[in-house]
């Protein structure tokens, strides 16, 4: 998406930033609750408003108190105050200025860049009375606003819009979205940190630092990609704070709006039920898999390890069998380069086409060689199949009747498909209809 710039959201915990992010991006992308210090992360969403379209970043509460990772929350801030074109300053206006509000105004003063004043939480007229006592921080663009309900947010945005470059950002077609999951603690931000260079996303022994799904846009080899850190899914029986059921919606669709989902297995502990339930997501919204087996610099390097470990993960991750392994450290960097000669590999089959041609003859052959089982009453017989447009390789079978259609047929024509054309490192649909369905009606 096109954008004429970034406007960074900064305050202190609790100042409403993440509900004025989700009011401004329709969306609820950042997690919101009463707990304070809720989002540790920058988040980035898209605001349209009048002939303008901006990037939205989301950022961290800070504050002077001792609470955990406010050295790493304001790290960074530091790093979305850099990006910024115009920087929006949000107050709790019910509580009034605090120590939090004045230290960031002091650290604002030293930036060379626009910074709007917005008081939130001021929910009616009555309330306009409390807005004087926030001019003497010093700022001299201070709009009273709502985030939760919307109030004072037209005159906020049109001062947002006059104070944003006139000249739009191309941001650059052919992106590839890729996802990062797995349980705490197996090193997902750690990897992402590597992929990209720098420290975009928290980083800490302590398993479930991140909370929300991360979006963070880069380019490697001019190939671009938009890579998506989450937050590590717990088992279903330790999934008890709000929090967590929030991280887990955010895990899941993550997997929806992906291309491509990088599964992090901790090579340190080995494969655990929690590995295999997380890669439930995956399987599920039917997506391409690579599982990454992370801290093998951790795991003994005898002969044939690689080997045993590989044989290891087939085998707990039956419904998997398509997806390419690879071995890496996240710490060190080794074995980065392999991560993505797998991605572009992978990328090329999703995008492969097979002419109906090649397809219909492989189709009949795979008949012949192996006739379809008596089931439900009758047996399948497939007159015509074609691939269609999907996110992974999909094709339409027109029978005579899909009752017929047996589930070990399903997986003989699938794996048939598979050997035949060169998908074997990704998931393959198959459409089943009666040949009486007209196929502009299926296509639709």
């Amino acid at each position: 998406m096109n954008s004429f710039g970034k406007v960074v959201l900064v305050g202190a915990p609790s100042s409403g930033k993440s509900t004025l992010f989700n009011r401004l991006t329709s969306s609820r992308e950042a997690i919101t609750s009463k707990t304070r210090g809720v989002t540790r992360d920058r988040k980035y969403g898209f605001v349209s408003w009048l002939n303008k379209t901006f990037t939205l970043i989301d950022t961290g509460g800070v504050t002077g108190e001792n609470l955990p990772f406010q050295k790493e929350v304001q790290d960074q801030v530091e790093i979305a105050l850099n990006e910024a074109d115009v920087i929006v300053f949000v107050v709790d206006g019910r509580v009034g200025i605090t120590k939090d509000d004045f230290n960031i105004s002091r650290r604002l003063f030293k930036i060379k860049k626009p910074v709007i004043l917005a008081v939130n939480k001021i929910d009616d007229t009555s309330l306009y009375s409390l807005i004087s006592d926030f001019y003497s921080l010093g700022f001299s663009d201070v709009f009273p606003i709502s985030s939760e309900h919307g109030l004072g947010l037209g005159d906020f945005l049109d001062r947002v819009n006059a104070l944003l470059p006139d000249e739009e950002i191309k941001t650059p077609e052919g992106v590839l979205t890729l996802s990062l999951i797995g349980r705490p603690n197996v090193g997902k931000s750690s990897l992402a940190n590597k992929i990209i260079g720098y420290d975009r996303v928290i980083v800490s022994s302590q398993a479930g630092t991140t909370r929300d799904s991360v979006d963070i846009f880069f380019q490697r080899d001019d190939k671009k990609y938009v890579l998506i850190d989450t937050a590590g899914v717990k088992r279903p029986g330790k999934v008890l704070e709000d929090l967590d059921k929030y991280s887990v919606i955010r895990t899941e669709d993550a997997c929806y709006r992906s291309d491509i989902i990088l599964l992090l297995i901790d090579a340190s502990e080995g494969i655990v039920s929690q590995d295999i339930h997380v890669s439930s997501y995956a399987v599920d919204n039917n997506k391409p898999v690579i599982i990454v087996v992370n801290k093998w610099d951790l795991h003994s390097h005898n002969q044939d390890d690689q080997i045993n470990f590989s044989k290891l993960i087939k085998a707990e991750f039956k419904f998997l069998s398509y997806a390419p392994i690879v071995y890496l450290s996240a710490k060190t960097g080794s074995n980065i380069n392999s991560l993505f000669k797998e991605i572009d590999l992978l990328n090329e089959t999703l995008n492969k086409k097979v002419p109906s041609s090649m397809l219909n003859s492989m189709i009949l052959k795979a008949q012949m060689d192996n006739e379809a089982p008596d089931f439900n009453g009758g047996r399948l017989k497939i007159s015509y199949c074609t691939q269609i447009e999907g996110k992974v390789p999909t094709f339409i079978l027109f029978v005579n009747n899909p009752n017929y259609f047996h589930f070990s047929y399903r997986r003989y024509l699938e794996n048939s498909i598979r050997e035949t054309f060169g998908f074997e490192n990704c998931p393959i649909k198959l459409i089943v209809r009666s040949k009486r369905n007209d196929l502009s009606e299926i296509v639709k």
